[in-house]
């Protein structure tokens, strides 16, 4: 008989936490990063910088963290509606449930004598957590994590905004503007890469998007705090 030879499947799916961290911690950079540059361009104080973009990290955290456990929470209440509905619809209607399980296989190819037996054995099984996976889309390791989710944004965006804030703790005044410039667009420029590398996407196209609108902020930012410094 022969044997079945294992080999180990990756699949982009598995990576998309990854992604998700590396988008946080961008959003950290560029947002912290366009900050302090458009502070130091209106010939603030080192301090003055500094508590600027602590403030910007702070906020910009409870800012993503908010944003998306109140986002992830409505997901989560949306699918514990349709769990309870799908819960109901079980008890009262089981084989209308079996058979719009077993089209739903039908659909996919199977024969219909097969569509039913596998509908049959897998709601023997577990009824609900089938009709969750297959009928809406729900299983474990899409479920919402309202609280997960919130730390993990506030986590990301924290680390990638403590970046340009070491930059500007390690610089003289006089080249804040430069060097939180330069090392945030190489800081960007890095983790666009790596965030497409994950997703399967273009490397090239992906880094050079990313440091394009880091650069566009970075000098919007930079001439209004020159101007406004000028004019103040």
């Amino acid at each position: 008989m022969a044997r079945v030879h294992r080999h180990p499947e990756h699949h982009l799916v598995e990576r998309i936490g990854l992604r998700a961290a590396v988008l946080g911690a961008n959003d950290g950079i560029l947002s912290t990063a366009s900050l302090i540059v458009g502070v130091a361009a209106a010939a603030a104080t080192k301090n003055a910088v500094l508590v600027a973009g602590v403030a910007g990290l702070v906020a910009g955290a409870m800012s993503m963290a908010t944003g998306e456990y109140v986002s992830v929470s409505s997901q989560s209440d949306t699918e514990r509606a349709d769990l309870a509905r799908e819960r109901s619809e079980l008890r009262d209607n089981v084989e209308f449930e079996k058979e719009e399980l077993a089209q739903s296989y039908v659909k996919r190819g199977l024969k219909p004598s097969l569509a039913r037996e596998v509908a049959q054995q897998l709601m023997a099984k577990d009824a609900l957590t089938t009709h969750a996976r297959e009928e809406l889309g729900i299983s474990e390791i899409t479920t919402a994590r309202p609280v997960q989710a919130a730390l993990t944004s506030a986590l990301t965006f924290s680390v990638g905004a403590a970046l340009p804030l070491l930059m500007v703790v390690i610089s003289p005044i006089s080249a804040i503007v430069p060097i939180v410039s330069a090392a945030s667009l190489g800081f960007l420029a890095l983790l666009g890469a790596i965030g497409a590398r994950a997703g399967g996407a273009n490397v090239l196209r992906a880094t050079a998007r990313v440091t394009f609108w880091g650069a566009l902020a970075m000098a919007l930012t930079a001439g209004i705090g020159k101007v406004f410094g000028t004019v103040i």
